[in-house]
């Protein structure tokens, strides 16, 4: 023993297999981690698994220990993750080519069953993407282009986030959101047509609100024109003489007030002979 405390060479291999046999021993588990211990291939225990229910902090991130050289760890992301989609072109009901980007974003729930089936994130990611493309398409397929900038498309969301989420249960995930980044219609003709499109139906649209608005228009006016008649058929039936003579000075004073005034420019004579029956207001009565 006292040789090998004077051996400085053997000190110093002493305290390197104690740090391998510490490391190999001891681990930290981080919070943002899922740690899997497995033995031979075969999954031992979980620590720090997630809980949606638990704070953070208290589910059991820390120090851990495990037999050294037999059991390793398996590390699983306990964060939000994220699948893209490549770029698809979908059809829609109303015959448009459109070029869709989409993502999802899942989190591992069951690392154990993620371990089993998949065996890391990067496995579950490349068996989403292309599930994440053929719901979009089902999905995009039974609806007309406009339906996405309308409050339908939240709708579309939820279903291709249903469809998602029954596949990526299998690989122990929770699918938590799905977005379309953009959705462009193909650039050259099939773009222009469909601007033509969109335009000539807008200009139907803007047709028929105007025939419609016209329709109204002539209906109010046809309302109205009734009831001054009425209006006027009354009174006469109140007051013959006064009803002829409002008559009579609204007849005057578009004749000789209002031709007078749009022809300033020369002024216009109107010749009648005094007993004219035109002029009996401006007689009085007899």
């Amino acid at each position: 023993m006292s040789r090998v405390v004077k051996n400085p060479i053997a000190l110093a291999g002493i305290a390197i297999l104690l740090l391998i046999l510490i490391g190999s021993t001891l681990s930290i588990v981080p919070e943002t981690k899922q740690a899997v211990i497995v033995r031979f291939g075969e999954p031992q225990r979980i620590i720090n698994r997630y809980q949606p229910d638990t704070e953070f902090g208290r589910a059991g991130a820390g120090i851990t220990a495990r037999i050294p050289f037999f059991e390793q760890i398996v590390w699983i992301d306990k964060r939000i993750l994220s699948v893209e989609m490549d770029r698809q072109q979908v059809l829609s009901t109303d015959q448009l080519r459109l070029q869709v980007d989409a993502f999802a974003r899942y989190r591992v729930v069951d690392p154990l069953r993620m371990y089993i089936s998949a065996g890391s994130e990067e496995r579950v990611s490349d068996q989403l993407r292309p599930i994440l493309g053929s719901a979009l398409r089902n999905e995009l397929g039974r609806r007309p282009f406009a339906a996405l900038l309308s409050p339908e498309r939240g709708q579309m969301m939820d279903n291709i986030q249903q469809a998602l989420n029954r596949v990526a249960a299998q690989y122990g995930a929770e699918i938590v959101d799905v977005r379309i980044k953009r959705a462009d219609l193909p650039e050259g003709t099939p773009l222009e047509s469909a601007y033509q499109r969109m335009q000539t139906a807008r200009q139907q649209e803007a047709r028929s609100i105007r025939a419609q608005g016209l329709k109204q228009a002539q209906i109010i006016r046809a309302e109205a024109d009734a009831e001054a008649a009425a209006t006027y058929a009354e009174a006469f039936g109140k007051d013959p003489e006064f009803y002829e003579f409002y008559r009579a000075m609204q007849s005057y004073e578009a004749s000789f007030v209002n031709n007078n005034q749009e022809g300033q420019g020369g002024r216009p004579s109107i010749i009648l002979s005094p007993d004219n029956e035109y002029l009996r207001q401006f007689r009085g009565r007899r």
